[in-house]
């Protein structure tokens, strides 16, 4: 029960109505609203991702121990990691083992040479934005993604995090947080691109945010949101 009502709690009450009382709007039209309006819209949507996968990932769960099964977890908080790596070892953990298991080890996964595991990486990161979609703007997610996880795999960490992860924060210094600050804002970064109708309109989007930092409360307005 709490699985499923928590699943349902996520995706209906929370998902639903960000996306449709506020990040629909302005990612619809973010020439009408404020830079400050743009940049919550990005935070509202990576709430909105998170909530729907992670949403529906309960119900599954809850519908299938009451079958007698036990799935996996599918997401471990993943907005608290301290870096790509572990970003992708918390979220969507399903379809990350299934890209990793049957298609980067086949690749050679990380037994080759360092040009071999960049391919590989680059390789792995693109197939999954096009899994998501036949547009641009998931191949331009899913290089983004790949470019976060070089610096790592370059310096040889990209394996710090392959052991259980758990859930709760673990905040053991001021170094700890900015990583997990600076890793949810560049994830938050790949996500207009997820979220854009196309690539020209995610960058439009972007230089909103930077050239229109004036503050105007445009999205309480009742006539334009059911608040």
């Amino acid at each position: 029960f709490y699985l499923i009502f928590s699943g349902l709690f996520k995706k209906l009450i929370i998902s639903d109505y960000l996306t449709l009382n506020f990040v629909d709007f302005v990612f619809d039209d973010p020439a009408r609203y404020s830079g400050l309006e743009n940049l919550l819209a990005v935070y509202g949507y990576a709430v909105v991702i998170y909530c729907d996968f992670s949403g529906y990932s309960d119900v599954a769960l809850g519908i299938a121990r009451w079958l007698g099964f036990s799935l996996p977890v599918n997401f471990l908080s993943p907005y608290q990691s301290g870096n790509i790596t572990e970003f992708w070892r918390r979220w969507h953990i399903s379809l990350s083992s299934w890209f990793r298991d049957y298609l980067y080890i086949p690749l050679g996964g990380s037994s080759g040479g360092m040009g071999m595991k960049i391919r590989n990486t680059f390789i792995i990161f693109l197939v999954s934005g096009f899994w998501h979609g036949a547009n641009w703007t998931f191949l331009v997610w899913g290089f983004l993604n790949a470019l976060y996880f070089l610096p790592l795999l370059l310096r040889g960490k990209n394996r710090k995090h392959i052991g259980a992860l758990q859930l709760g924060w673990n905040f053991i210094s001021v170094k700890t947080f900015f990583s997990i600050l600076s890793t949810f804002l560049l994830t938050c970064l790949a996500w207009i691109f997820f979220r854009a109708a196309s690539v020209k309109e995610a960058f439009a989007y972007i230089e909103r945010m930077i050239t229109s930092p004036k503050i105007k409360i445009t999205y309480l307005s009742i006539d334009r949101y059911s608040i």
